[in-house]
């Protein structure tokens, strides 16, 4: 299942690169969840792409995780990173009834940070690359399971 998701997140992403608007926000949602780290996925120069589970790793998961939208074109991520918690630096923004899609890159386009979270499972994928311009480019990929605690449509 997670392989699949991944798949689609990735498609997305590089579906949203091409189009000349990547904001499309359809629901106005306010949501808050308590997500907990199931694995990791890691390629840098010590690591070739691989995975280490949460309880192989001493990270905690997300103690609160919000997502606030607004139609047409407002989304605001707290909680996954302070990169995306600055709305103004979201490139691509998607928000439906199925997903919520977030990408953001820096000025100097060698970081960026990615996720998606399935509003009916739970299941979220962050993604961050740094060293985007060298042929070093590390990726972290982490896959969180979360709950709501609270909605307010």
């Amino acid at each position: 299942m997670i392989k699949y998701f991944l798949s689609i997140f990735i498609s997305l992403l590089f579906f949203n690169q091409t189009l000349a608007n990547d904001v499309s926000i359809k629901e106005n949602i306010d949501l808050e969840y308590v997500c907990d780290l199931e694995k990791r996925i890691i390629k840098n120069s010590e690591y070739n792409y691989q995975t280490f589970l949460a309880k192989d790793l001493n990270e905690k998961g997300l103690d609160k995780f919000k997502i606030l939208s607004k139609k047409p074109q407002t989304l605001l991520i707290k909680g996954l990173s302070l990169f995306l918690s600055d709305s103004s630096k979201l490139n691509v923004k998607v928000v439906n009834k199925d997903v919520v899609l977030f990408k953001s890159i820096d000025q100097k386009k060698n970081y960026s940070e990615s996720g998606i979270i399935t509003r009916k499972t739970g299941e979220l994928i962050h993604e961050i690359t740094r060293n985007i311009k060298s042929e070093n480019a590390e990726k972290y990929i982490s896959i969180y399971s979360c709950n709501k605690q609270d909605e307010k449509v």
